[in-house]
């Protein structure tokens, strides 16, 4: 928890506790269905929640802003961004069932009134339009835009960025952007100049504009 309290200090007290009731569920909720890498339980706070706010550090959502989160697994980066923006509408999804349930279970447990979880793709959401997109560690670039850029609505629900795809990935990114044929309008930001710790060295923020 001290990591995250490191680079942000403008919490309530509420999103202090909220954060702080993570490790305990994740760890009880680990040893029943493996929703996050055993030799990384331990480093909850950084590995999962602080890079999941690498999202929230570059952009600020609007209150009353929609955003969906592709694959969320045991819910990250949705948890920690819902936390962080409690005006800020969140729908999480993942094709596994089992981490869904994690995923309400969490949210119910800190009181968290603006998440939505759902099983299923979320190219199966029917009748919902939102303003951004978030993912990490999902599926190619590429991908990703393919089945999230129908539900993606045009406008501006961030003082920084206008809507669309925001992503956290690792690695050498070339040649995944150059096969996406999105070079041309993605941008790209260094989560290590963000949080300038040795894990998030290789580790990226990317942005398609819808």
């Amino acid at each position: 928890m001290d990591i995250i309290l490191k680079y942000f200090s403008d919490f309530t007290q509420q999103q202090i506790e909220q954060f702080s009731q993570l490790q305990a569920l994740y760890e009880d909720w680990n040893e029943k269905i493996n929703v996050i890498s055993r030799k990384d339980i331990a480093s909850l706070y950084e590995k999962h929640v602080l890079h999941s706010l690498a999202i929230a550090a570059l952009c600020n959502f609007d209150d009353g802003a929609q955003v969906v989160d592709i694959g969320t697994g045991g819910g990250f980066p949705g948890i920690p961004l819902a936390i962080y923006f409690p005006e800020v509408e969140f729908l999480l999804s993942d094709s596994i069932g089992k981490k869904i349930k994690v995923v309400q279970e969490v949210a119910q447990a800190i009181g968290l009134k603006n998440v939505t979880a759902v099983h299923g793709r979320v190219e199966e959401i029917k009748g919902r339009t939102f303003d951004f997109a978030v993912s990490r560690a999902v599926a190619p670039l590429g991908e990703l835009w393919k089945w999230v850029k129908p539900a993606l609505g045009k406008g501006q629900k961030s003082e920084e960025l206008p809507n669309g795809l925001i992503c956290l990935k690792g690695g050498d990114l070339d040649k995944e952007i150059n096969d996406s044929g999105l070079h041309a309008i993605v941008q790209a930001w260094s989560v290590h100049d963000i949080f300038p710790e040795p894990f998030f060295e290789e580790k990226y923020v990317l942005y398609v504009p819808v």
